[in-house]
């Protein structure tokens, strides 16, 4: 989280966030035409990594570390709820298909990303910058007018992501608190209507919490919150065990809308495309990204089969999100459900930190920079509410991931890296043999926009059932 939050602040300049890592150097400013990235010839060669100026850079474990930390969030805690949705077996190869193609797909954006350096002369991008400079510098002189709108539609992407994941965040605590305070393991419709009720009661005391701009007071608990998720995973694995029915009595498979549900949230939980360049960005070495991300997404795909498989093989066709609502009422259990809340509510300031800053850095030029201050408090208020409404209208955690997951990253983690890859490598080195290339992410965007359409209508058709 905390690289997500160090890239999106390169791109604010209107406030200082009190990020103590230099930032890049800036941009060369449009040419006679208008463009914004210099292609530079293949016959001067340009060391990106000697020209980067991070402070602290990280070795290769710290960026594993900061890999896996990125993508665990607050799916992990639904991930069972997609399990029951497909079926045992299906759900557990199907995840293990995803972690690989993830991979590639963040691998390939990367790899894009590492290419545009060295012809652009430039240390590092971020993923917006990788879009629209593929686009403005390709092959395709009639498209590249369009590259603006390529970065606004990253852009939008990953704002639409990182405020849904607030929603996700929002009821996770409801739900949590309505437990304790009431006790309910059964899901009724009277039990929602409480629940919308709770997820409006914290609109104040979370709205409070978002008026922090200064990100240094709220890093820090990332590192207890992460703590938490692996206390979390071993006590999903140990309490489901204490319950588990015969393995054979559990579905292998169930219905293909139920597949189509559980991809949705699948990559939701484990999706890593938003944290892979900043991380990149800030290694020391950012050749041994592979590793970084190979070892990374290994121990994400594991607790993510863990907490799947256990979570619904132990609590059943009955289980509700999130997964430690499925714990005993024992001292234990309970202490772990108010520490996980409490931790969620913190990290809902920093989840919510990153998107507003990107929507704020063009809001506030709108407005006059004495007024900075007032209005960005208004804004903060303006969209807490909105997250809070949407929220309130869909306190539904297995289909809003779903449809966060179908709608957002087979965009982000699909299909705009393939197109950038095509971009990057039509001319040089070419699309090789029979076009295999081509091919091949012609592939790759074809399973995005089968994931964009069946997962999508899947899991808003789950949302509105459940109105």
């Amino acid at each position: 989280m905390e690289m997500i939050l160090n890239q999106v602040s390169h791109t604010q300049t209107q406030q200082d966030v009190q990020d103590p890592s230099p930032k890049p150097p800036p941009q060369p400013p449009p040419d006679a035409n208008g463009k914004k990235y210099l292609l530079y010839s293949e016959k001067e060669p340009y060391d990106f990594i000697a020209h980067r100026c991070t402070v602290k850079p990280t070795n290769t474990l710290e960026s594993t570390g900061h890999l896996i930390k990125g993508c665990l969030g607050g799916g992990i805690l639904g991930i069972h709820e997609a399990y029951m949705k497909c079926g045992l077996w299906t759900s557990l190869i199907v995840t293990i298909v995803f972690g690989f193609y993830i991979t590639y797909c963040v691998h390939i954006l990367v790899k894009s990303a590492q290419t545009l350096y060295k012809r652009l002369h430039l240390p590092e991008m971020s993923y917006p910058d990788v879009a629209e400079a593929s686009l403005e510098i390709g092959p395709f002189p009639r498209l590249r007018k369009y590259s603006k709108w390529f970065r606004y539609a990253v852009d939008a992407i990953i704002c639409i992501d990182l405020f849904g994941a607030c929603c996700v965040y929002q009821i996770i605590i409801a739900k949590t608190i309505q437990q304790l305070v009431e006790s309910t393991y059964e899901v009724s419709w009277e039990d929602i209507d409480r629940l919308r009720l709770y997820i409006l009661a914290l609109l104040i005391p979370i709205l409070l919490l978002c008026m922090i701009t200064t990100l240094k007071y709220l890093a820090p608990f990332t590192l207890l919150g992460d703590i938490f998720i692996v206390v979390c995973v071993i006590a999903t694995v140990v309490y489901s065990l204490r319950v588990a029915p015969n393995i054979s009595t559990v579905p292998a498979w169930k219905d293909a809308l139920g597949f189509f549900e559980f991809c949705g949230i699948v990559v939701f939980s484990m999706e890593g495309i938003g944290v892979s360049l900043p991380i990149e960005n800030n290694m020391k070495d950012p050749h041994q990204f592979p590793k970084v991300l190979c070892a990374g997404m290994s121990v994400v795909v594991s607790f993510l089969i863990l907490v799947g498989f256990f979570g619904y093989w132990g609590f059943g066709e009955h289980s509700i999100s999130p997964v430690t609502l499925n714990f005993p009422s024992e001292i234990f259990p309970t202490i772990l459900k108010c520490l996980m809340a409490i931790m969620i509510f913190i990290t809902f300031a920093l989840n919510f930190w990153a998107p507003f800053n990107l929507v704020w850095f063009y809001l506030s030029k709108k407005h006059d920079p004495k007024r900075y201050w007032l209005w960005e408090r208004i804004y903060r208020a303006i969209f807490i509410v909105v997250i809070t409404s949407i929220a309130i209208a869909f306190p539904n955690i297995g289909n809003l991931m779903g449809l966060l997951g179908a709608f957002c990253l087979s965009n982000m983690g699909f299909i705009f890296p393939a197109l950038i890859e095509l971009l990057v490598v039509w001319e040089d080195p070419g699309l090789g043999r029979y076009k295999w290339r081509l091919w091949k992410n012609l592939f790759v965007i074809f399973v995005g926009i089968l994931l964009f359409i069946a997962g999508t209508y899947s899991n808003m058709k789950g949302l509105i059932l459940n109105l």
